[in-house]
């Protein structure tokens, strides 16, 4: 672990920050962190819900479709968490960027692990119980959002995290790319059926 659990280009930054009364700064910036993160979570939580309509609202536009889920099928439910956590992860604001480089790699490694936790639930529960339940399926969404904005949380200071940036990035844009292709060419396997 680094020295103060931050990289070492900004351990620098950190002890002249420490040096001129920084303590300040590093609080409000923690603060900062924390609402961004909050912040996100309410984001996600209503773009998703929102977005969850899109598709038809659009009168069944293809650009939309790409980003929004076009039927019932769990594939296309992760959508609902992907693109919204992918788009807020875009707005990080310049001072929490610098103060903590490892928080957008941990944020999209928490909406990798969201993402496919809807269909982990879904399909757990669905599988002891035999049948889907509406209200369960939307907690599950809730549930994912909350995972992707927990993980983000833990991981936010973490040079491992930090180290593995270019593997997160990679496998976001293949899921990304997988949702693009999948979306107009779904293969025929339970995944991408409706239930």
């Amino acid at each position: 672990m680094y020295k103060n659990n931050l990289p070492p280009h900004t351990v620098i930054e950190h002890i002249t920050v420490t040096v001129y009364g920084g303590n300040f700064m590093e609080q409000n910036v923690s603060k900062s962190v924390r609402y961004y993160l909050i912040a996100g979570l309410i984001f996600t939580a209503i773009l998703g819900t929102l977005s969850h309509f899109f598709y038809e609202w659009s009168g069944e536009n293809r650009v939309i479709a790409l980003f929004s889920p076009v039927n019932e099928s769990t594939w296309e439910h992760m959508k609902l968490v992907f693109f919204p956590v992918l788009l807020w992860s875009l707005f990080m604001p310049p001072a929490i960027r610098k103060a903590y480089p490892s928080l957008r790699p941990a944020l999209l490694a928490g909406n990798l692990i969201g993402t496919f936790l809807i269909t982990v639930l879904f399909y757990t529960y669905s599988g002891v119980l035999g049948r889907n339940v509406s209200f369960i399926d939307i907690a599950i969404f809730f549930i994912a959002v909350a995972a992707v904005f927990y993980t983000a949380r833990k991981l936010e200071s973490s040079d491992r995290i930090y180290r593995m940036q270019k593997l997160i990035a990679a496998l976001t844009i293949l899921l990304a790319l997988a949702f693009f292709l999948f979306t107009f060419l779904p293969p025929d396997i339970g995944l991408f059926r409706e239930p």
